[in-house]
C-alpha cells in the first residue's frame, strides 16, 4: 500500500478532482464569478497552509508562535521507532507535525467547493477524497489522529468562513453583470 498512499497523499492524482470543481462552479456561475471561487478558494488553501505552518514552526509565520509545544511526527518519534511501518520513499524533511496541513487545506477545499456546488453525489466525492487522504497521512506516518484532526477543524474554520466571504462578494458581481 506504500506506492498507492503515497500517490494519494501527492497532489498530482488529484488535479482532475480540482478540474471537476472548477468545471462545476463554472456550469453553475459562469466563468466571471467562477474566477472569483477560484480566487477565493485559493485563499482558504493558502491560509489553512499558513496557519498550520505556525503550529509546526514552519513557513512564513514560523515565529509568531514559538512558545507552541511542537510535536514530532510519528515517522520522527523515537519512542516509536520500530513499532510501525514507515514508507522508505517519504522524506523526513520537517520533523514537526503538530497540525496537519494536509488535512486543514483539503477540508478547506471540500467544504467550499461543497457549499458551492450543492449536489448530493458531488459530496459524497469530496468527503470520500478527504478520507482518503486524511488516512494516507496517518498511513505514511507523517500525523497522529489529533493533527488531522486539528487541521480538519483549522480548514473547517478557515474554508467555511471565506465561503462566506466570497458569497458576498460574489453578490456584488452578480449585480455588476447584470
Amino acid at each position: 500500500m506504500d506506492k498507492i498512499m503515497t500517490t494519494i497523499s501527492g497532489t498530482a492524482m488529484w488535479i482532475p478532482l480540482y478540474l471537476l470543481i472548477i468545471y462545476l462552479v463554472w456550469r453553475k456561475l459562469g466563468w466571471q464569478r467562477t474566477i472569483g471561487f477560484v480566487v477565493c478558494l485559493a485563499l482558504a488553501i493558502g491560509f489553512s497552509d499558513i496557519i498550520c505552518g505556525i503550529f509546526k514552526h514552519s513557513g512564513p509565520l514560523k515565529h509568531l508562535w514559538p512558545s507552541f509545544p511542537v510535536r514530532p511526527r510519528p515517522m520522527c518519534t523515537e519512542e516509536l521507532q520500530g513499532l510501525f511501518h514507515t514508507p522508505l520513499a517519504i522524506p523526513k524533511r520537517i520533523a514537526y507535525g503538530t497540525v496537519s496541513a494536509h488535512a486543514a487545506t483539503t477540508v478547506a477545499l471540500a467544504w467550499m467547493s461543497a457549499l458551492a456546488i450543492r449536489k448530493n453525489w458531488y459530496n459524497w466525492l469530496i468527503g470520500i477524497s478527504v478520507v482518503l487522504i486524511c488516512y494516507s497521512r496517518i498511513y505514511l506516518a507523517k500525523h497522529f489522529p489529533m493533527d488531522i484532526l486539528l487541521g480538519a477543524i483549522v480548514g473547517t474554520i478557515l474554508g467555511v468562513a471565506i465561503f462566506f466571504l466570497w458569497k458576498k462578494f460574489d453578490k456584488t458581481i452578480e449585480k455588476s453583470l447584470k
